[in-house]
């Protein structure tokens, strides 16, 4: 079993700071890339930022600046640093694995966190 857990979601004001944890754990052979995606009510899930393994990294134009994602040296984790939160900002986070398991191979497979809410208060 693959699982994607997340944690560091929370309320802020306009201008702080949030940092997001995701950590994937279970039967993994190689993780492709490592993410995170957000909802906010009423719209569709938008790609925040994208890890891909050899440090291919790609933003939302809307967060470029004010958001950075990392992976830990085991690449096993991933982080979303936010910094200058705005109100738009507010929604809930999903991280996402672009990996192998030991059920899926030789094949990669798409797994999602559970999601944790952030919002910013103006």
């Amino acid at each position: 079993q693959v699982q994607l857990v997340e944690s560091g979601g929370g309320l802020v004001q306009a201008g702080g700071s949030l940092r997001l944890s995701c950590a994937a754990s279970g039967s993994i052979f190689s993780i492709r890339s490592m993410g995170w995606y957000r909802q906010a009510p009423g719209k569709l899930r938008e790609l925040v930022a994208d890890h891909t393994s050899g440090d291919s990294i790609s933003y939302a134009d809307s967060v470029k600046g004010r958001f950075t994602v990392s992976r830990d040296s085991a690449e096993s984790t991933v982080y979303l640093q936010m910094s200058s939160l705005k109100p738009e900002d507010t929604a809930v986070y999903y991280c996402y694995a672009n990996l192998m398991a030991r059920s899926t191979s030789p094949n990669y497979a798409l797994y999602w966190g559970q999601g944790t809410q952030v919002t910013v208060s103006s």
